[in-house]
């Protein structure tokens, strides 16, 4: 029996390979953007109470309301901005489940969806099972700069639709706020949605500051902030976290939401609306990722890899160009199997495969992990 895909060109994800490589041959796993260390304990213990009180049943189809009322009060204090938790925020299996479901619920068949490559993988696959067309706007190693002339030129009145990654993974760069307002300006005369996906608000370096959609009153009015818990709070494996937007955008999601997962973990969303009760829980992240991005780069700033340090996420790019020329995936796999340690070949998220020769670490590990993979890239 023969179907025909609706992702024929969709293989195993990247992150799936290279972290099966890395347990193969016993490698350290800075490939997949997860933590090698625990959560708050505080946090963990505020979900067990919460299943001892009997959060236990599903949530209501929006979110726990004391959730959304924490995140609501969250974006008013960084962004001085405003959402009603009643209709305007959403709780959700992850940021990625947002994402999908936003396009699903917006993106008809020829629908034009402009991306910023190297993109997160998750964006044109949804924009496809969709019947979109991804317009691409390709980006160039070490800076990754925006050419808002370009953008301009491949944006039109089929153009549904441009997702934003900032903070962005895989480059570690972050959206500046001349970059806001000429996206502001490019889509104020238009019915283009904008997509904002924000997952790494919260990690940001060097006195930076995170330039959310949200302060933006035109970008506000046609945007979705999609954003994790998982990423933030240290436990990827929970898959919560949650979108605002305004409320006439929220009712065409919720359209597609309750019908996709309708609900999300109810005693994980209790303990989160506690938690998210002492800013201090969210606010000193950047200092204690910036602690690890610097230990990392003070630790191989003899190698024979270049680097500009990261801006944000919990992700770093290094050039290799000056130690081999053998392709990014080909490296990524020899620098897994021969010398233990796995990382991200950039090329899987460029237009055509583009080749820069540059590798992505994951930092979010303990000091003894990065110690011993800067070791390693000491060693080459």
């Amino acid at each position: 029996m023969k179907h025909l895909s609706k992702l024929p060109n969709v293989g195993t994800t990247i992150f799936s390979v290279m972290s099966a490589l890395a347990n193969k041959h016993d490698a350290i796993n800075m490939s997949q953007g997860f933590p090698n260390f625990k959560s708050d304990k505080n946090l963990i213990d505020l979900v067990s109470q919460a299943m001892c009180s009997g959060y236990n049943q599903y949530a209501p189809m929006p979110g726990n309301m004391e959730l959304r009322e924490a995140i609501a009060k969250k974006m008013d204090l960084l962004y001085n901005s405003t959402y009603n938790p009643e209709d305007e925020i959403t709780i959700t299996a992850g940021a990625t489940q947002a994402i999908y479901t936003i396009i699903s619920a917006f993106i008809k068949p020829k629908d034009e969806v402009i991306i910023f490559r190297p993109a997160y993988d998750c964006y044109e696959p949804a924009i496809e099972i969709n019947g979109g067309k991804t317009i691409s706007i390709q980006l160039t190693a070490p800076n990754y700069t925006i050419d808002w002339d370009e953008v301009e030129s491949k944006f039109s009145s089929k153009t549904k639709m441009i997702i934003i990654n900032t903070p962005q993974n895989p480059s570690g760069t972050v959206f500046s706020n001349a970059n806001m307002l000429a996206l502001q300006k490019l889509t104020q005369d238009s019915n283009c949605i904008v997509l904002s996906d924000e997952v790494y608000e919260h990690i940001i370096y060097d006195g930076l500051q995170h330039q959310s959609v949200c302060r933006f009153s035109n970008l506000k009015s046609r945007s979705f902030i999609t954003a994790s818990f998982g990423k933030t709070f240290h436990n990827t494996g929970w898959k919560v976290g949650y979108c605002c937007a305004p409320k006439t955008l929220m009712s065409e999601f919720r359209k597609v939401h309750q019908f996709n997962v309708f609900s999300v973990n109810s005693p994980m969303q209790k303990a989160l609306a506690d938690y998210l009760k002492e800013p201090s829980n969210y606010l000193n992240l950047s200092e204690f990722y910036q602690a690890k991005r610097d230990l990392f780069l003070s630790l191989i700033k003899h190698s024979r890899f270049k680097f500009k340090p990261a801006k944000g996420t919990y992700f770093q790019v290094l050039d290799f160009s000056e130690i081999t020329q053998v392709g990014d995936v080909e490296f990524a796999k020899q620098l897994t199997v021969e010398y233990g340690l796995a990382s991200i070949p950039l090329s899987v998220f460029n237009n055509n495969n583009r080749d820069d020769k540059v590798l992505r670490f994951c930092f979010a590990k303990t000091d003894e992990t990065i110690k011993k993979a800067a070791a390693i890239l000491n060693s080459i």
